[in-house]
């Protein structure tokens, strides 16, 4: 199994933003709801219209876990969520494919990657990729382990920098630079 990489760079997110913003809405959404919420694929493919159009919060019972998560939709997704619902049943899959069915792993995995490499990023990528960016920077940002442990459901506070990337080296580094 290839463990993938979070995306570390903003620019770099802004470039994938960007290629997927050229293609079409489902796809940039996709990506915008795994980068900005921390959410497993499974969960993110599994949201229906009527789970996102005119609420302020995304309640799930996750897949994995089978655990109630409830968050609020920030400043980014909202007007995403209320201009790509326009329209649309609120019991219709909010990811279809051409097909009108629900998309799956394969497809969404596919777009991530495609979009990826054309945005000339090296890492490696997979649909878990934006589950591990929403951590990277979420940490970066509030430097809160134990919020990220329990938005991730992760046992330990060391299970959840490994998971995110936070290397042996800026752990070491934070330790040098923090004197009280």
């Amino acid at each position: 199994m290839t463990i993938v990489e979070p995306i570390k760079n903003k620019d770099d997110i802004k470039k994938v933003e960007n290629v997927l913003a050229k293609k079409n809405g489902r796809d940039l959404l996709l990506f915008v709801i795994g980068t900005n919420c921390g959410l497993r694929i499974s969960d993110i493919l599994s949201l229906d219209v009527g789970d996102v159009k005119g609420q302020s919060h995304i309640r799930i019972i996750e897949k994995k876990t089978g655990k109630f998560k409830k968050f609020p939709v920030n400043a980014k997704l909202k007007p995403m969520f209320e201009e790509y619902t326009k329209g649309k049943n609120p019991d219709e899959p909010l990811f279809k494919t051409v097909f009108q069915n629900r998309m799956q792993r394969f497809a969404a995995y596919y777009i991530v990657r495609s979009a990826c490499k054309e945005a000339g990023l090296q890492e490696k990528v997979g649909t878990h990729t934006m589950r591990k960016t929403f951590g990277y920077h979420h940490y970066r940002k509030f430097k809160d382990v134990a919020i990220l442990q329990k938005i991730f459901n992760h046992s330990s506070p060391e299970i959840t920098l490994r998971y995110i990337g936070i290397e042996q080296d800026e752990i070491e580094k934070s330790y040098v630079n923090f004197i009280l």
